[in-house]
């Protein structure tokens, strides 16, 4: 099925390509960019040209920041295409609930998309936490923002998230993985003075059977990134390295040994198959809930100004 990409930046050269690339369902019929092309694929500057022009492109694939998506994916839905949606799904949970009932009303597809879900271990980790009493849960999420985001001005302003961009990957294995719902009881935002958006985070969950949740986000890391989920439960200890990649179950290592984010948008792509084939919609909005919770009841604290360099 051909599948038009929109928003070429590094994700997309990084991950989208290659994965739909190399799908069995997918072939990349034309790409949407205001100033990146694709080599060998038909660009458009303009999204709804391609719309009008392209109608044997029945679905689409939106990559670009939260904020403008939502009028590029109402447009997609309503023109018949199947949508994926590029985590975070929107800016706000609301209109991403829009977006839902107009894929019923459209009777097309809509996946909002977790790409740390298809992490490797993440169905493992799962598995072995069936059954077992959650004692503690502590995720620390520190990376240096030079490095995975560099002059992304978007992810500093208001909708960009700042550090939950990559805070609520760690936010959506943990909703994956648990049996039990948690919500935000506390939160601290350190926002620089001259952004929108904060650099660091501190949440506090409530777990219904008394279990202790907290979350450290950080963008300011140097040295080693940090992408960890550990947890101790009534029967073992299991600890997520490398955002789902590798885990470690009391002592003892599993690791697919790839790298991190390796496998993880193919797998989104088959799901995205699966959905459109069933003529199926996935959207959780859990993870992002989490991240508005913690912005309507967070303590902000202002730091010092973030400057690219």
């Amino acid at each position: 099925m051909g599948i038009a990409l929109v928003g070429i930046g590094k994700i997309a050269r990084d991950q989208h390509i290659p994965a739909i690339h190399g799908s069995g369902s997918w072939s990349l019929a034309a790409a949407v960019s205001r100033n990146a092309s694709v080599e060998d694929i038909d660009t458009y500057t303009d999204f709804h040209q391609m719309l009008a022009q392209r109608p044997d492109i029945r679905a689409v694939s939106l990559t670009m920041p939260p904020v403008p998506r939502f009028e590029y994916a109402m447009a997609a839905l309503q023109s018949g295409r199947h949508v994926m949606l590029e985590k975070p799904p929107g800016a706000t949970v609301s209109e991403c609930q829009v977006l839902l009932e107009t894929a019923r009303e459209n009777r097309v597809s809509l996946y909002a998309t977790w790409h740390s879900r298809m992490a490797e271990m993440v169905p493992a980790a799962k598995i072995w936490l069936r059954g077992k009493k959650i004692k503690h849960l502590d995720i620390i999420w520190k990376e240096d923002v030079r490095r995975w985001h560099p002059n992304q001005d978007w992810i500093w302003q208001a909708g960009g998230l700042g550090v939950f961009d990559p805070g609520i990957n760690a936010l959506s294995i943990m909703t994956e993985i648990l049996a039990d719902p948690v919500h935000v009881t506390q939160a601290v935002l350190e926002i620089p003075e001259n952004k929108d958006c904060p650099i660091a985070a501190e949440l506090r969950f409530a777990h219904p059977h008394g279990a202790h949740v907290h979350a450290v986000f950080d963008w300011r890391q140097s040295g080693e990134q940090i992408w960890t989920i550990d947890i101790e439960t009534d029967g073992g200890h299991l600890t997520l390295f490398d955002g789902g990649a590798r885990m470690v179950v009391d002592g003892q290592a599993f690791a697919s040994g790839d790298t991190p984010l390796h496998g993880e948008y193919p797998r989104l792509y088959a799901k995205f198959a699966e959905l459109v084939s069933d003529a199926q919609s996935e959207l959780d909005l859990s993870p992002l809930q989490h991240v508005a919770d913690a912005f309507l009841i967070g303590r902000r604290v202002i730091t010092d100004p973030y400057y690219e360099s």
